[in-house]
């Protein structure tokens, strides 16, 4: 098990706790990352001599810090079969990383990307998370992404990831991402080039991870990195004008008396039924709101692009151009 950890001492006990309690006993290293809010001393009071802790060498030039703490982890996990990678927001099961590295097995993959139950608190967490997982289950065909061996044709969850090792030094490790701010995508990405097979899971039974803990944090969180889902401005303009004409536009056209295009409202709703109810999410009544939860989107995909290079997380760049 492998924990980067930098300023985490307000949210990570409740992971740490959890880490403990897992069955098999697993190793546990944890790196602390420059932290200055005492979360190495926080570890240390919690997990005692249970874990091996870590402290973060200084940041090289052109990486950046998260994909930096994980390959100083996978480098600490020597020869290792199985890596897994974990954030100090989730919490798992006693038995969610046996369970997952069945799967793993069963499915014959060399990366897998077990998305855990997200948990919300804030009206704006409520109105914008569940679209994560929507947008996955509504247009990725997971299916034919895990056939394809297209690079392009990939995704994946940096909270709770499994990889074999061999698939991981093939791929050139997170020394092949350290620039990328989405590493856990493009991590997924090179290891499907080096011919590794990837998948997605549910494992919405074996994790809980509340990602942020109040709008100011969505807004944040989502403005360092949403930009670098879209493979360029025009590929994020298109989706979002999809996304727009689809379930804000056409319903609003039931205001002009066009009553098919309640429509549109209707099968947004719908698909975020499903995909509550698929991983574990608070349907009712958050999924009426849709169509704001898509215009808050659309807003910060467009935030994202407009301060992009100019976000800092946690007193680090979250772009190297």
């Amino acid at each position: 098990m492998l924990l980067p950890l930098r300023d985490e001492a307000a949210r990570v006990e409740p992971c740490l706790r959890a880490l403990l309690a897992l069955r098999g006993a697993p190793r546990l290293i944890v790196l602390d990352d420059g932290s200055t809010d005492g979360t190495a001393d926080l570890v240390r009071a919690v997990c005692g001599d249970r874990v091996t802790l870590l402290t973060g060498g200084p940041l090289p030039a052109g990486w950046l810090g998260k994909p930096h703490a994980c390959q100083q982890l996978a480098d600490a996990a020597g020869d290792a079969d199985l890596l897994v990678f974990l954030d100090a927001d989730v919490v798992l099961r006693d038995d969610a990383v046996g369970a997952a590295a069945a799967v793993l097995e069963d499915a014959g993959v060399e990366l897998l990307s077990p998305y855990p139950r997200i948990t919300v608190g804030s009206t704006g967490e409520r109105l914008v998370q569940p679209l994560l997982q929507w947008s996955w289950l509504t247009f990725l065909p997971l299916r034919a992404m895990e056939r394809s061996p297209r690079p392009s044709l990939a995704a994946a969850g940096g909270q709770f990831l499994l990889v074999r090792r061999g698939a991981y030094d093939r791929a050139g490790g997170h020394a092949a991402v350290r620039d990328k701010v989405l590493e856990d995508i493009e991590l997924a990405r090179a290891v499907k080039r080096t011919g590794g097979r990837i998948a997605l899971a549910d494992g919405s039974g074996l994790a809980t991870c509340r990602m942020y803990t109040s709008w100011r944090e969505v807004v944040d969180g989502y403005s360092k990195s949403l930009w670098a889902s879209f493979g360029s401005s025009a590929g994020a303009a298109a989706v979002v004008s999809l996304l727009l004409a689809l379930y804000v536009a056409l319903p609003l056209t039931v205001l002009a008396g066009q009553w098919w295009g309640a429509a549109g409202y209707l099968l947004g709703v719908a698909g975020r039924v499903v995909s509550a109810r698929t991983t574990g999410g608070r349907a009712w009544p958050d999924a009426l709101a849709h169509p704001v939860s898509v215009l808050l989107f659309a807003w910060l995909v467009a935030r994202s692009f407009r301060r992009r290079g100019r976000v800092t997380w946690k007193g680090r760049p979250t772009w190297r151009p």
